[in-house]
């Protein structure tokens, strides 16, 4: 599919061989997913809503993805399996609800999975709530194995402003959203040349557009596999992302872009800082993001005291402890 403008939108595609509509359309971008791509599927097709289609789009995958969805799941009807040279996850994202049909779309990454009662409570909120363009739910956290770490995402809200989305991510991911066919077609499809917080800068259009909600639910639904090898740990990439968004977001917001840059970016560097610390990456890495946030906004320290103290004691503290780690190591291969 080739975009007219950066913004794919989505068109409804004619009911092919007399198919009724179903209530939901499922997009999952694959890239070289095959150590996931069937649990993932799995936790689709054990669903408590089972009127729904699911258009898997490969993105030129070079493992065995598109062999272990053929093989798994090809004769499920409302499976359709896309193959696509590779484009990225924006435009990968922007074919599947292209080529989708119901009124209700969600995405789902190939490596997260979701509750048995994710499509069922997320339909019929939407019934129940015709102002609402966009939900998800609460998010728990999986090891790259895809155990329970025990961590859950914040308890979202019914209620969201524009600044929200362009400081951090409210939803955690794009697994967990469930948005109204449309409010996709209205304000564009993602970014096709974004990878990184295009997300963001989409659940950023919508909120500016201003004529729907985006709201939480309270349930943990959807359960998020951390990666130390994927998008997530590509930190100096992620932080290039947001700027892209930034750069976007001047041409419809500017006026919010003017008045909350400093403090936005200061939260993002910490959010990055805080990563930095979990993946266990070089320790100047860390400190080099917690001291641009501090000179973006070091009103921060005032606005949300504990997480950005935390954080910069943390960092600095493994900095700090660095050479003394170095200088065990060497004194532990002179022993041995």
């Amino acid at each position: 599919m080739t975009p007219t403008d950066p913004h794919e939108t989505a068109a409804v595609v004619p009911d092919p061989a007399g198919l009724n509509t179903p209530k939901i359309s499922v997009v999952v971008p694959v890239y070289n997913a095959a150590p996931h791509i069937a649990q993932t599927l799995r936790s689709v097709l054990t669903q408590s809503l089972s009127d729904w289609e699911l258009i898997a789009v490969d993105d030129g995958s070079t493992d065995d993805s598109l062999a272990i969805m053929g093989r798994l799941f090809g004769d499920d009807p409302r499976i359709q399996l896309v193959p696509q040279p590779n484009a990225g996850v924006s435009r990968a994202r922007n074919r599947g609800v292209a080529l989708s049909r119901a009124p209700l779309i969600a995405f789902l990454d190939a490596d997260d999975l979701w509750h048995p009662d994710k499509l069922r409570l997320h339909v019929a909120y939407h019934d129940h709530h015709a102002d609402v363009g966009v939900s998800f739910a609460r998010v728990a956290f999986l090891s790259p194995e895809g155990t329970p770490t025990g961590h859950l995402a914040a308890q979202p809200r019914t209620t969201y402003r524009p600044v929200d989305f362009l400081c951090e991510n409210p939803t955690n991911t794009t697994s967990n959203w469930v948005l109204r066919r449309e409010v996709f077609t209205t304000v564009g499809g993602f970014v096709s040349d974004m990878s990184y917080s295009e997300d963001l800068e989409w659940l950023l259009r919508v909120a500016c557009d201003g004529r729907w909600r985006i709201t939480g639910l309270p349930q943990v639904l959807t359960y998020y596999r951390t990666s130390v090898g994927g998008l997530s740990s590509s930190l100096q990439r992620m932080e290039q992302g947001w700027l892209r968004l930034i750069q976007e977001a001047r041409r419809y917001a500017p006026d919010l872009v003017a008045q909350h840059f400093a403090t936005a970016q200061a939260i993002h560097l910490r959010y990055l800082a805080r990563r930095s610390l979990r993946l266990g990456g070089t320790p100047a890495i860390g400190t080099d993001f917690m001291v641009r946030a501090l000179r973006s906004d070091w009103r921060l320290l005032l606005r949300q005291p504990r997480r950005t103290l935390l954080t910069t004691v943390a960092v600095f503290a493994r900095q700090l402890l660095a050479p003394w780690r170095r200088l065990g190591g060497r004194q532990g291969k002179t022993r041995s």
